[in-house]
């Protein structure tokens, strides 16, 4: 229990700077409401297409977004040596690694409720028709995406281009996680149940997370001493 109250304290510190700060969480609200806002003049809200491009629409924007949000964690660290002292303490490099995925993992969430009011509001989505499927996928693929980042934001945290590297890095590895993600929210969004289809996309996500997080766990101090 000791290394998963370490993760939670790491978590409470970043979204303690971060909702002091507001830098990650504006820069990311502000992005993926521009995005929706943009493509609503792009193409017609209210025709049969959108319903099969909204998913898609939906995760990209999520997903760069996101980028936004997992390059500060670990960035914001760096001032004053706040890394090398957070690895010399007694708090588990795991527990550091994952920590950090969780406050990433809340902002999104945050992001990621703005967005949906937005897109409801200009598309007529009423994406509130299934809450429980919805949340289901939102949060194992918010997690993904938390833990990918993270890991791959403290492999390039030292990098000169890191703002440029990271997404370059990690969007190939979460091509599996975001096709599992549009396909479940376009079933979502024509407003209908969930088929065996989609349960199987649910279990793809699941099975990502769980890949992602034991190999982050497993290699953390490799990850954080390079």
């Amino acid at each position: 229990m000791k290394p998963l109250y370490q993760a939670f304290s790491v978590a409470r510190k970043d979204l303690a700077v971060e909702f002091r700060t507001k830098e990650s969480l504006n820069a990311a609200a502000a992005f993926s409401v521009a995005i929706l806002l943009l493509f609503s003049f792009a193409f017609d809200p209210f025709s049969d297409t959108i319903h099969e491009l909204a998913g898609g629409l939906l995760w990209l924007t999520f997903a760069f977004a996101g980028a936004l949000v997992f390059n500060r964690g670990f960035s914001r660290e760096l001032p004053n040596e706040c890394l090398d002292t957070l690895l010399a303490s007694p708090l588990e490099p795991s527990s550091l690694l994952i920590g950090k995925a969780i406050g990433v993992f809340f902002l999104l969430l945050i992001v990621e409720v703005i967005s949906l009011c937005v897109f409801g509001i200009f598309y007529g989505m009423r994406w509130w028709l299934h809450p429980g499927e919805l949340a289901l996928t939102c949060g194992l693929t918010t997690w993904g995406i938390a833990i990918v980042g993270s890991v791959f934001g403290a492999l390039t945290v030292n990098l000169r281009l890191r703002e440029l590297m990271l997404p370059v890095i990690i969007y190939p590895l979460l091509i599996p996680l975001l096709i599992g993600a549009i396909e479940t929210t376009n079933t979502l969004l024509i407003e209908q149940p969930f088929t065996g289809y989609e349960w199987l996309w649910a279990k793809v996500l699941l099975v990502f997370d769980i890949v992602f997080t034991s190999l982050a766990v497993a290699l953390a101090e490799t990850i954080l001493v390079n």
